[in-house]
């Protein structure tokens, strides 16, 4: 696959949410260049990590004079970068649209409604709360999830490595309850080669760091 010029620059620290973003750039198969900072040590609180994104978090990316956070728009941004992967419908495809609203509906949604759960808060009143309530949300996804093997149908694309590796984080520490389908979703999505690649650079990547 061809790359882009500039390249694209990633700052990640293992072992945390821009693992998803790892795994994404194996799915796409182009080379990139790897900031990676140390979350033990608070390298993401540092004024020159800060200057890149004042929330402290990864991942973020820059490429040329673009600088692009928040895990969603990251993935959008890379996927529509690199449109040979074919991992984000074109503008004109029908699949576009629902591709852009599982997008959306994850950092939109998902994450304030499980944290919510999480953090044992009653849910806002639904006249006043932009994102819904954790049931909701959870019969929301896991509905579409019943439709097909992926978020778009039969497609595969971006949106399935971002639910696919925050549905098995849920799981993993019980903020979403491992039914079938959410099961055979995550099993379908991180048994992909692209998937484990990303894990096995990722585990000795954070094997060095606590070395």
């Amino acid at each position: 696959m061809t790359t882009t010029t500039p390249r694209v620059t990633f700052f990640h620290a293992p072992q945390s949410r821009s693992g998803g973003t790892r795994a994404l750039f194996e799915e796409l198969g182009v080379e990139y260049d790897l900031h990676v900072l140390s979350l033990k040590a608070g390298e993401q609180r540092r004024p020159e990590y800060l200057a890149i994104n004042p929330m402290g978090k990864v991942p973020a990316i820059r490429h040329g004079d673009a600088l692009i956070t928040e895990q969603p728009a990251v993935f959008m941004y890379l996927a529509d970068l690199y449109p040979e992967a074919k991992l984000a419908p074109p503008i004109g495809d029908p699949l576009r649209g629902p591709y852009l609203r599982w997008m959306v509906f994850y950092g939109s949604c998902c994450e304030p409604t499980v944290l919510d759960k999480a953090m044992r808060r009653e849910p806002a009143s639904p006249s006043t709360c932009g994102y819904g309530d954790y049931d909701t949300m959870l019969k929301t996804i896991t509905d579409q999830l019943e439709k097909g093997p992926y978020l778009l149908g039969e497609t595969f694309s971006a949106a399935d490595v971002l639910w696919g590796c925050a549905l098995n984080y849920f799981t993993m520490f019980e903020l979403v309850p491992e039914l079938p389908v959410i099961r055979a979703y995550i099993d379908r999505v991180t048994s992909r080669p692209a998937m484990r690649r990303a894990v096995a650079a990722d585990a000795e990547l954070a094997a060095a760091q606590a070395a």
